[in-house]
């Protein structure tokens, strides 16, 4: 880098080009950077992979043994979980890569592990979006809204299929672009745009749209929305429900928002801006970090979108006094199938009869 940097500069930067070539003053060494790394990253990723792949594994096993009472919110809750395995599934792959500095595992599983990143991620965030719209269509337009009317499985199926589309469009040009190269350290894996184009420009762009402005947005909305008429309704459980959207909403933002400054700060390196050699070893320093940050959010949305929720409370108890009888034996569910469905339960999209109720007033 500092070869190529050196000779892309005039005369009036040979003296600190000669510096650059003097091994007591790389200024432009990413050993430290590297060396960091080789700790940071495989250690982070192993406690993200380990909390997550329990929390969502737990999360599909219940919802695979009770598919059956399930309904939309269900469903996305599932698909939720399913991006934020594919996505786990491929953090061991990069922990290797940077524990070794070297990529072992070929060129398809090069795309094969870049695939299972994106459609996670994208997944992830897209499944999160439609829970916060079925909630807000179900709850402030409980009669008026046809996607209120019409949450059959069938709806639900072609909903989630086509976040899943919308997932893949995303993700391929960094699937398709993704390669093993050689370089002088060893095999990478990596995404290498083509010359001359503007790929790696829109790439930065779309993960700051599609991964924070997007999704926050509709959440600010859809949940500014919900939580009056949630404040209205007569419930002891209404302080509970709107304390957690607020939670919900705060844990994005906190988790995500540095990821994406980092992001937005090498889209302006990529234009030009910072172009030092410097600049460019802070925001790989600093990408390491944010990235263990926001990847650690999937370990989280089990717990905010389905443990918080009696109904899924209820079912993961029943599994565990199924397979642990002698642990779990002595444990209850909630009194009665009437009570569960009078109180607010934030991982079921479905009102309580009170709010129907003020709705039709």
């Amino acid at each position: 880098m500092a070869t190529v940097y050196c000779n892309m500069t005039t005369e009036n930067y040979s003296d600190y080009c000669n510096l650059m070539e003097d091994h007591s003053f790389s200024v432009c060494s990413s050993s430290k950077v590297k060396a960091f790394s080789q700790v940071f990253l495989p250690t982070l990723y192993s406690i993200v992979f380990i909390l997550g792949f329990i929390g969502n594994g737990l999360v599909v096993c219940v919802l695979v043994k009770y598919h059956k009472n399930s309904n939309m919110s269900d469903l996305c809750l599932f698909n939720l979980a399913i991006s934020d395995l594919l996505f786990l599934i491929s953090l061991p792959f990069w922990a290797h890569f940077a524990a070794i500095s070297e990529w072992t595992v070929g060129s398809f599983m090069c795309h094969a592990v870049t695939a299972l990143y994106m459609l996670g991620f994208y997944g992830s965030i897209f499944f999160m979006i439609l829970m916060t719209v079925d909630r807000y269509a179900v709850i402030v337009h409980t009669y008026t809204s046809l996607f209120s009317k019409h949450r059959s499985v069938r709806t639900s199926i072609v909903l989630s299929l086509f976040m899943w589309a919308l997932s893949l469009g995303a993700s391929l040009p960094t699937i398709i672009f993704s390669q093993v190269k050689n370089e002088s350290d060893g095999w990478t894996c990596k995404v290498e745009y083509p010359e001359g184009t503007a790929w790696k420009s829109f790439s930065y762009i779309e993960l700051n749209v599609l991964g924070l402005i997007i999704p926050l947005s509709v959440m600010v909305f859809c949940y500014s929305h919900i939580i009056p008429i949630l404040m209205a309704v007569k419930s002891q459980k209404k302080h509970k429900a709107v304390r957690l959207m607020l939670v919900l909403v705060t844990v994005f933002f906190l988790f995500w928002t540095p990821y994406n400054i980092v992001i937005f700060l090498k889209f302006l390196h990529e234009l030009g801006y910072m172009n030092t050699c410097q600049r460019e070893q802070d925001l790989h320093m600093a990408m390491q970090w944010v990235e263990t940050i926001a990847f650690s959010h999937c370990c989280l949305n089990p717990i905010i979108y389905a443990f918080v929720g009696q109904k899924f409370r209820n079912l993961f108890l029943k599994i565990l006094k199924e397979w642990f009888p002698l642990c779990f034996g002595h444990c209850t569910t909630f009194k009665s199938e009437f009570s569960e469905r009078r109180t607010i339960r934030y991982s079921d999209s479905s009102v309580f009869s009170s709010t129907k109720t003020k709705s039709k007033q």
